[in-house]
């Protein structure tokens, strides 16, 4: 189903860019956490008042009665969102479309391989990227957790808020792997596989200011990711996760459909 020298190769490929978000996320996930503080939370919620409308389009609130709520407020509004997201657009377009574009797509098909066994080894060296981050990000929050403040963080509830977090970078994978395989174009296949999730976020900023924009978050895919509604078990939050999880198995199928027909000009 897979090949296996291409999927190490592309492994490889994805180990810079995974070290490099991986220390990102280190550094404000630790930086974070350690400042769960009461002094620093009165200080972080005075900074909110001062300018609600800048903290709330990043997804930040001042509900941060525990561990939980703080890391949900400060990590889950931009930081463990927008890492893995631009990891997904650089990697997806270079999975595909960047072949097709720099004339290494002709030596691929060249090969004793058939189409679907590569669109599906390009598809599975993304998806893997994108489960070591979130898992890496897990185990980073429960281990700096457990050190700074044990017995504080519910690790049921982390467990459950990194599956739907998993679930939207997922959905936002298969977006960039789509616009990957449609277009063999760079400018395009970065425009909208970058455009869309960055254009999805911008509105859902804009909603989460509240007022006359808050309509606008019907029309983001981030709505669907609810941590709040996911850490209480409502099942708003359950069924968003799930929508994001079927809308990316739809979209990675179809970049596979696409690849397999398409009339590649290489």
């Amino acid at each position: 189903m897979l090949n296996k020298t291409l999927y190490c190769r592309e492994m490889k490929r994805n180990v810079k860019l995974l070290v490099l978000f991986g220390m990102i996320i280190s550094m404000y996930v630790y930086i974070i956490i350690s400042m769960y503080d009461p002094k620093m939370m009165e200080m972080m919620d005075n900074f909110a008042k001062l300018m609600p409308e800048l903290m709330a389009a990043m997804g930040m609130t001042t509900d941060t009665a525990n561990l939980m709520a703080f890391m949900i407020s400060y990590l889950y509004g931009f930081i463990l969102l927008i890492f893995p997201m631009v990891f997904s657009i650089l990697r997806g377009h270079g999975l595909v479309a960047a072949y097709v574009d720099k004339g290494s797509m002709a030596s691929l098909l060249a090969a004793p391989v058939k189409r679907r066994t590569i669109i599906l080894t390009q598809m599975a060296a993304l998806i893997s990227g994108i489960v070591i981050l979130v898992v890496y990000s897990t185990v980073l929050e429960y281990a700096c957790a457990g050190v700074l403040f044990p017995g504080e963080l519910e690790g049921q509830k982390l467990l459950l808020l990194n599956a739907g977090l998993l679930c939207l970078q997922l959905f936002i994978g298969s977006v960039c792997f789509l616009a990957s395989t449609i277009f063999s174009d760079s400018k395009y296949s970065i425009g909208f596989g970058a455009g869309i999730p960055a254009l999805m976020y911008v509105i859902q900023m804009l909603a989460n200011v509240g007022g006359a924009a808050e309509k606008a978050k019907y029309f983001s895919f981030f709505t669907l990711y609810a941590p709040d509604k996911i850490v209480n078990g409502e099942s708003g939050g359950i069924s968003g996760i799930v929508i994001l999880l079927v809308g990316a198995v739809i979209l990675y199928a179809a970049s596979a459909v696409i690849f397999e027909k398409r009339d590649l000009a290489i």
